[in-house]
């Protein structure tokens, strides 16, 4: 006995945690996807130190994942019998995906899945619609949509993501006895350059012998882009 045909599911969500489902069923597509792109980038700063012939890349950031792919809709009817009026199709999917939403003032966030090895979760970043196929009368029968999201990740998310290591969050140290401020930065952020912005947060004359004892702010440090 031949198992189901896994259909894509496409669901809006009202909140950026992407728990609270938006009112309706999923949008399931007619056909699934041929082929699905998904970009990943990161992105440096070229850093050239003075005795250096040549540029070092210095991580920046890591640009949000995009996901693109296309869908078609037939309502010709062989596909699904009870799905062949094509403004009700379209109409359902932009309403999960693209209609600005009163209640949380934007569009909705989108979960897409497609079986245990695809589940993105993202934002709308492109829709476009090519009918190829119509009616005598001028009415569409099938329409490519080609669909673009962008990964979305939650600022609490993304915080957690990034741990304490990052030069983006603020530090309370308690110093010890023979602590140097390049060695806190490195200890603390992987990251001994930090330290003269470190001791002009703290109002320090000495980088090397700090007072045992003393308590300073390793406050959030503003990259270079």
């Amino acid at each position: 006995m031949a198992a189901n045909l896994e259909l894509m599911k496409i669901t809006g969500y009202t909140d950026e945690e992407f728990s609270s489902a938006f009112s309706g069923d999923p949008y399931t597509v007619m056909i699934n996807p041929e082929s699905i792109k998904r970009d990943r980038a990161i992105e440096y700063n070229e850093q050239q130190a003075p005795d250096s012939s040549s540029a070092s890349q210095k991580f920046k950031s890591m640009p949000s994942e995009k996901l693109s792919f296309d869908i078609v809709i037939d309502c010709t009817g062989v596909v699904d019998t009870k799905r062949t009026v094509m403004y009700k199709e379209i109409s359902a999917l932009e309403k999960i995906i693209f209609t600005y939403n009163g209640k949380i003032h934007r569009p909705n966030f989108v979960k897409i899945q497609w079986g245990k090895n695809l589940t993105f979760k993202g934002v709308l970043t492109s829709f476009d619609t090519s009918y190829t196929l119509f009616k005598p009368d001028g009415s569409p029968l099938r329409a490519k949509v080609s669909l673009g999201f962008s990964q979305y990740i939650s600022p609490s998310t993304v915080k957690k993501l990034d741990g304490q290591e990052s030069p983006d969050i603020s530090h309370m140290v308690d110093v010890v006895d023979g602590d140097t401020l390049p060695q806190l930065c490195q200890k603390i952020w992987n990251d001994d350059s930090y330290y003269v912005q470190v001791a002009k947060y703290n109002k320090l004359n000495k980088f090397r012998h700090l007072k045992g004892g003393s308590r300073l702010v390793f406050p959030p440090i503003i990259q270079p882009t």
